[in-house]
Formats: structure tokens, C-alpha cells, sequence
């Protein structure tokens, strides 16, 4: 009986060991938690609705914008000039030349005042500038004693013969013999190149 009763006391006194060590450790636990909770609220949350997000948005616009579209090492260059005497456009074709790869489009605008950046990308810049006088390029192609030949026509009007092609007109459709009896006129090299690959 007496172990009996001894064996209730120690099993008595082990619960209440657990219980008393359960009270002591579940404040600190608690303590925890809250500590957690603190921490994430305090968090410095930013979106659309904060002062700070408005700042952040407003300084990658404003970085963005100055990050100005420039021109590549393989950017090309294209200079268009309009004659007003005849009002013919000339257009010439080249490669950047390298003391202007890496500007921007104000830049590249100073570095030709007397014309007008037309079209500018990192890749393409196409100027436009406006001159007096003629082109230089107004050509008449007649028949020279059977011959396809090329004259040059200065602005004054007058006809400088500038190439015998080698081309004989026997073999040529009869419109083009009858006109190249009065001469066909062609503005530019392209065009004039176009119209004796033709005749070929």
C-alpha cells in the first residue's frame, strides 16, 4: 500500500514538474512570436501608394530620359542635298566616320550646322541640307553616228559629250532609236547607268 501511495506522489510530483516547466517556458514563446510580428510590421513596404515609390518611379523616368539614343560603330550616313536651281535631290552614302560614333542626336546636329538631322537612330543618320545652283548630274543620251553616247548638260544649257558607250543603236527597239534622235534626258548617275544597262 505504501508503494502504492508512493508511486502516485512521485508521478504527482513529475506532472506537476511538467506543468510548473510549461508555465515557466510558454511566456518566453509568446515573447517570440510577438517579436516576429513586430519585426515584419515594421518592414518599410513601398508601392504604389507611398511617397517613396512616387520618388523611386520618378527618378527611373528621369534617368531613363537621359539616356539618349547614340550612334553605333556601324552606323550609317546619309547626306541628301536638294539643288534649288534644277530641285533635284542628291543623295550620298557612307559609312560613319569614327570621331562621330557615340553621340546623340544634338551632338551630331552640331557637328553639321548647315544642315538638318532628318532621321536619327543608333544604327541610320540621315541629314538634309538645301544648296543654290544645280545638281550636276542632268545627262542627254543621243545617237552618235550609230553610237550610244552620253552628254553632260551644264547649267548654262550647254552639251559636253562625256562617254561613248560602245553601244550601237542598229540592234535598238525603233522607239528608242527615234529617241535618242532628239535625245533622251536622265537626272542622276543611277538613273543614267539604269538606262544603258538597258540598251545593253
Amino acid at each position: 500500500m505504501n508503494k502504492i501511495i508512493v508511486t502516485l506522489l512521485a508521478i504527482m510530483v513529475i506532472i506537476g514538474a511538467i506543468f510548473t516547466a510549461f508555465m515557466i517556458v510558454s511566456p518566453k514563446d509568446k515573447k517570440e512570436v510577438p517579436n516576429i510580428e513586430t519585426k515584419i510590421a515594421e518592414e518599410e513596404i513601398l508601392d504604389e501608394c507611398t511617397d517613396e515609390y512616387e520618388g523611386m518611379e520618378l527618378e527611373n523616368t528621369i534617368k531613363a530620359n537621359t539616356e539618349q539614343e547614340k550612334t553605333s560603330p556601324n552606323c550609317s550616313l546619309t547626306i541628301k542635298t536638294h539643288f534649288i536651281e534644277c530641285g533635284h535631290t542628291k543623295s550620298e552614302y557612307a559609312n560613319l566616320p569614327q570621331n562621330l560614333v557615340n553621340l546623340s542626336k544634338e551632338q551630331i546636329q552640331e557637328e553639321y550646322p548647315e544642315a538638318e538631322v532628318e532621321s536619327f537612330a543608333s544604327n541610320e543618320v540621315i541629314l538634309h541640307q538645301e544648296k543654290e545652283g544645280s545638281c550636276g548630274e542632268h545627262y542627254m543620251v543621243k545617237d552618235k553616228e550609230g553610237q550610244v553616247t552620253i552628254y553632260q548638260i551644264l547649267p548654262n544649257g550647254e552639251q559636253v559629250e562625256v562617254e561613248v558607250t560602245g553601244i550601237t543603236t542598229e540592234y535598238l527597239p525603233e522607239t528608242d532609236k527615234i529617241n535618242m534622235e532628239k535625245g533622251i534626258g536622265v537626272n542622276g548617275k543611277q538613273e543614267l547607268n539604269q538606262l544603258i544597262e538597258d540598251f545593253e
